[in-house]
């Protein structure tokens, strides 16, 4: 099942939360809904979508 590209992740801990859009969305308030994707300070979750360039 594909995921839209319009959920934030509201983990924090994960090691790529920093690179990530979704962790943008869930921050800035404009994403469609809010899961946790299970990354940890050590993996990144396999749901990652780069930051945009700014």
């Amino acid at each position: 099942m594909a995921i839209n590209k319009d959920i934030g992740c509201n983990n924090i801990k994960c090691v790529e939360a920093s690179m990530c859009e979704r962790a943008v969305m869930y921050e800035n308030g404009t994403a469609q809904a809010v899961k946790s994707f299970g990354g940890s300070p050590e993996k990144g979750c396999g749901k990652f979508i780069p930051k945009k360039e700014q």
